[in-house]
């Protein structure tokens, strides 16, 4: 079941251990559209910079590129808010992870252009298809 327990993020828990849970996401984002831009293994990062242990943590910085496109081409500075970004942790309990991600709709909320409405909700919707794609939903 999809939660929303901050008010700038969506997230699922699931029944599946962290690597395949980033295998899922990536999938089911590239099924609704979303190529990834960026990756960023904070364990790695962590643990190379601050020498320090981490859960297993990735975010995947998930760019659509005709939304992107509608996106930039009505607040060209709107590219200080994008991608979108999605993380992948290992859960607490063993054999689960959490993914979650950015809720567009607040993300974009800050720019203030109520004609951007649309498509925030847009990519929120295609958001929370990832999510319920990568719980089996």
């Amino acid at each position: 079941m999809i939660e929303q327990p901050t008010r700038y993020g969506l997230n699922v828990e699931v029944d599946l251990p962290y690597a395949d849970a980033v295998a899922r996401a990536r999938e089911a984002l590239a099924g609704e559209g979303f190529g990834i831009l960026c990756e960023i293994d904070v364990r790695a990062a962590l643990k190379e910079k601050l020498g320090v242990d981490f859960r297993p943590y990735v975010i995947l910085g998930a760019c659509n590129p005709p939304l992107a496109h509608q996106a930039l081409s009505a607040e060209r500075d709107i590219g200080l808010l994008l991608p979108c970004n999605v993380i992948v942790y290992a859960a607490d309990a063993e054999g689960k992870s959490v993914v979650a991600a950015i809720d567009p709709v607040t993300q974009l909320g800050v720019v203030g252009r109520d004609d951007l409405c649309s498509l925030a909700e847009d990519v929120k919707q295609r958001l929370a298809r990832v999510l319920e794609a990568v719980a089996g939903s």
